[in-house]
């Protein structure tokens, strides 16, 4: 392989195509569903119609001409860099971003990536007790990323597909209303955008992961929930109301001392969950709500949201 090739047809850093290079080497890969099972397997992880058609659309089905050699080693080298960390727990990148309006293929070469690891995940889950419904009720989460990124007009992918092999690697379970995250000492609790946030819902997810990860991890040993995230920034108490689910949320954590995050921008990520969209002007953004009006009066005036980290006892 020539790096420097691959990467200028692929339009991406030559650094990005090394990375991969170096992380997947020459591990196993693993094979995508055969073409006619796809479908159900789509509809399984909750992925739309539309996304659905655009994804059988691109297949990579042998001599297809929209995968061009680079393309097929990515999808090759990337989901063999996401396998060759099974069972890890961090923050992953599978591969360069990719120049998506050249296609299908272009489009959804990580979620290709992402379908090649449905059964080498569950298999994993299987190995540790974890019954059927919570492996695909985790795994769906790639239909409502899906449906969110269209709903971005494609402005939110970049970030979904590094999150998103936190699923394919066991790293991450859908417990109820939360998201429960594996880690080193502490359960990472995240909020994925499937209803209210009420203490009720909120304490349900607590218990079960509670008694779930002793039974399928009991080599881990967990002491704390932790979060980080801007919905715990104690200014969103200047706007929303003190019985309000988030002000709930947030009182359940002792904070850790405010310090400015590398990488992650609050503003950013509050227009990202709140309003879906990261180009829309601030006067032209719905404020329906009382989160929405809170963001943008915030945003307005020329503060700025905090990401807050914060952790209570398991």
């Amino acid at each position: 392989m020539d790096s420097d090739d691959t990467a200028a047809r692929l339009g991406v850093p030559v650094e990005e195509v090394e990375r991969v290079h170096r992380l997947a080497g020459d591990r196993p890969s693993a094979p995508l569903p055969a073409r006619a099972d796809a479908p159900a397997i789509l509809d399984r992880l909750a992925v739309r119609p539309d996304d659905a058609a655009e994804i059988m659309a691109g297949w990579p089905d042998p001599g297809s001409p929209l995968w061009t050699p680079e393309l097929r080693w990515l999808l090759d080298r990337s989901i063999a860099l996401v396998r060759a960390d099974l069972g890890g727990h961090g923050w992953l990148s599978p591969g360069p971003e990719l120049p998506r309006e050249r296609g299908p293929a272009w489009r959804h070469l990580y979620v290709y990536a992402y379908l090649a690891m449905v059964d080498v995940v569950t298999a994993y889950h299987r190995d540790r007790g974890i019954v059927d419904a919570v492996s695909w009720s985790t795994l769906a989460d790639l239909g409502r990323n899906l449906a969110i990124d269209r709903r971005m007009l494609r402005e939110g992918w970049p970030v979904m597909q590094s999150w998103l092999t936190l699923h394919a690697r066991g790293g991450i379970y859908e417990l109820g209303r939360l998201q429960h995250q594996r880690g080193e000492d502490a359960i990472a609790l995240h909020i994925p955008e499937s209803g209210p946030l009420t203490p009720e819902a909120v304490t349900a997810s607590l218990d079960e992961a509670r008694a779930f990860f002793p039974r399928h991890f009991p080599d881990e040993r967990y002491t704390a929930f932790s979060c980080g995230s801007w919905l715990l920034d104690p200014q969103l108490r200047e706007y929303l109301p003190a019985d309000s689910n988030i002000v709930r949320f947030q009182q359940r954590f002792e904070l850790e001392p405010y310090e400015k995050q590398d990488g992650l921008d609050a503003d950013v990520e509050s227009r990202r969950f709140v309003f879906r969209t990261l180009t829309t002007p601030l006067d032209q953004l719905p404020r329906r709500t009382v989160l929405q009006r809170a963001i943008v009066d915030h945003l307005t005036a020329g503060r700025h949201w905090h990401w807050r980290r914060g952790r209570f006892p398991l």
